[in-house]
């Protein structure tokens, strides 16, 4: 999913040696460590907005607790990865630790006074929302129109591509899938396991898994 033209403009306008410097630099020279333990929330639904996140370490998983009393997980964030973007005045989710994580947090509305460093920022700010918007679409037509096995099968595929590792590890639990996928925890525990049987995916342990026919995955992800 191409991101916004109007966000591209602006993530774009920086010049390229601006572009160089990687997203965790220029959020370090504004931003201010906080740690998290396993479970801690980080904001809550409804909290104002004016804070931006990056996770240094760790994973985060943004929930939003719906009429009925169902939860939905709205996403999942990893090192590097901005969250708590938002194009209201308040969260439409709760943002919590999925293990000890170490958060970088920046006051939006106080970037203009960082000077080169905060125009830096926001315009990362700017990119990540695209990203963010592609994301959301893009899980949207998941929910909409695939399988529980294409479903599970992209959701570990986005996990490799974000992690960039060889074995990834998922920080959520088999619950915290199962309702990021609209599925039951059952079904998310037997798509792993034909997932598995079928080549597509290596396990060690419950949480660390590895993508074992890249070709593939990537073609039924995409069909």
């Amino acid at each position: 999913m191409s991101m916004p033209a109007y966000l591209r403009d602006r993530a774009e306008a920086a010049p390229p040696h601006a572009q160089a410097i990687s997203s965790d630099e220029v959020f370090s020279a504004v931003g201010v460590g906080m740690t998290y333990s396993s479970g801690e929330e980080i904001y809550a639904q409804d909290d104002e907005t004016d804070m931006v996140y990056q996770v240094q370490r760790g994973a985060v998983r943004a929930s939003r607790l719906l009429g009925d009393g169902r939860r939905q997980i709205a996403g999942f964030y990893y090192p590097g990865d901005l969250f708590g973007l938002e194009a209201g005045l308040t969260h439409r989710a709760s943002a919590e630790a999925l293990c000890d994580s170490k958060i970088l947090v920046a006051k939006r509305s106080a970037l203009k006074h960082y000077g080169e460093a905060g125009e830096r920022l926001e315009r990362l700010i700017w990119r990540a929302t695209g990203q963010e918007l592609g994301r959301a679409q893009d899980h949207m037509m998941l929910l909409a129109r695939k399988s529980a096995y294409e479903r599970v099968a992209g959701f570990l595929s986005d996990v490799a591509k974000r992690q960039g590792a060889a074995w990834n590890e998922l920080a959520m639990s088999r619950q915290d899938i199962a309702d990021h996928l609209g599925l039951t925890i059952e079904t998310v525990s037997r798509m792993v396991t034909q997932l598995q049987a079928d080549g597509l995916v290596a396990l060690e342990g419950c949480r660390r898994f590895r993508v074992a026919a890249p070709v593939r995955m990537a073609d039924l992800v995409a069909a």
